[in-house]
Order: structure tokens, then sequence, then C-alpha cells
């Protein structure tokens, strides 16, 4: 490891705290001072990597974490930064390519990865399902967000999502399961009950669609879109255009 003077070890004391309490702006010329120093710390160049990401300068942080890399091959947290990097820069396959090898080195065989790694792989196989839910490949969309949720199925964000690409693909089922998942974990998560309401309408189960909404109402009295849906519903219920049942 190389060598450091007085100075540039109290800028690099100071970056790390600045950087770690997310003062991003503060931490940046420090860490700059060390990496043109020539010190070739991997951490350095992976926290800049972030700063410049966080920052919009997504070029600037690709050159950051690859040069993490050159240094220490096997620093996972750097691969991942990059693999996130590639893919906001629109460099899908450098992106899965890089996403892979960091999968490959971050454990040894019969290992678990570890909670912070599950996190970000889960959060970049989202990422990748988005990017399919977007473009209208909902099949490819449904099979990211179940590899995301193999990694952290408490992710509740993601199952939404999981649960919207199914109702868009048309399976009805799924989706509803999905939503009832998310619903076990958090029963007071408003947006997820509003969308097994809309679920259930469009499956043909309007007096359980009112039943959600009628749950959210009570749970927050006015609510916009839940007091909409539910007027409207009802008035179609009454006027006896049920929607017929579907998968």
């Amino acid at each position: 490891m190389a060598e450091l003077d007085e100075g540039l070890k109290q800028a690099l004391t100071i970056g790390r705290e600045y950087y770690l309490n997310k003062e991003y702006a503060k931490a940046e010329p420090y860490l700059s001072r060390v990496a043109k120093e020539g010190k070739n710390f991997a951490d350095v160049y992976n926290m800049l990597g972030v700063i410049f990401h966080d920052q919009g300068q997504f070029s600037k942080a690709q050159l950051s974490f690859e040069h993490a890399l050159r240094i220490n091959p096997h620093y996972t947290e750097a691969s991942l930064n990059l693999a996130v990097t590639y893919n906001d820069l629109g460099k899908y396959a450098e992106a899965k390519e890089t996403y892979r090898k960091a999968l490959s080195t971050s454990s040894e065989p019969g290992q678990e990865l570890d909670p912070f790694v599950k996190g970000k792989v889960a959060n970049m196989y989202a990422d990748i399902g988005d990017v399919y839910a977007s473009s209208g490949a909902f099949k490819a969309a449904v099979a990211e967000y179940e590899r995301a949720l193999a990694m952290r199925p408490t992710f509740m964000d993601i199952r939404l999502k999981l649960a919207t690409a199914y109702r868009d693909l048309g399976d009805k089922v799924e989706a509803i399961k999905q939503l009832r998942a998310v619903l076990t974990q958090n029963p007071d998560h408003i947006h997820a009950r509003i969308n097994l309401g809309i679920t259930l309408y469009s499956q043909g189960s309007p007096e359980e669609a009112l039943q959600e909404l009628d749950a959210v109402l009570r749970q927050e009295p006015g609510h916009a879109r839940a007091t909409l849906y539910h007027r409207m519903i009802q008035d179609r219920v009454q006027q006896g255009g049920e929607p017929a049942k579907t998968k």
C-alpha cells in the first residue's frame, strides 16, 4: 500500500468523514487531492466515483470505478457501482458483464453473498426490469424483478413493480398474489392496497375491490385516488357494468 505523508493522511481522513456523512461536495476536493498525488487507493477512487455519479457526471464516475478495479479487480462494491453507471450510460451489455463478474468474485463457492451486495444486486436487476417494462417487454421485466426478489424478498417496491408487470402482462391472478404479499408484509401500504383494488376490479371482482378501497379510506379518509376509484367502481356496479372475469 502506498505511504501517505501527514498532509495526505489528514486529507484522506477528512475526505472519508465527509463522504460517510454524504457531504459529497465537501469530500471531493480532499479525495481528489489524494488521487492526484498518485496514491493508488481503490476505495478513494470508488468514493470519487460515487460522488461523480451523485452529481450526474456518469462518464467521470465510470473512469473512477474502472480505476478502482484496476487497483483491486476483486473490489465488489466498485464493480457493482460501475455496473450501475454503465446502465445509466446506456451501456447495457457492459453493465450485465460487469455485474456477472462482480457476482463471480464476491464470494467463494458455497458461500452466501453479504446483505449489502445482495441489496445492490437486487436493485440492479430491478433497474434492468424497469428498462424492459418501459419498453413494453413485460415478460422480460417479470423475469428481472423475480431475480431481484430472489436476492431481497422483502424489497416491497420491487414486488410492487413485479405485480404491475404481471398485471400489464395480463396475469391478474399472479399480480393479485404479489400485491397480497406486499400487504402481508405491510398492511398499511396504501399504494399496494389501491392497486389491489384496481386489479381485483379488472379481474371481475368488484365487491372485493370495493372492500380494499374501503380499507384505504378508513386508513386515510378522503384519499383522492381511492375515493375516485371507489366512486367509479360503485357506479359501474350499480349500472350493471361489472367487468367479465379474466385470468
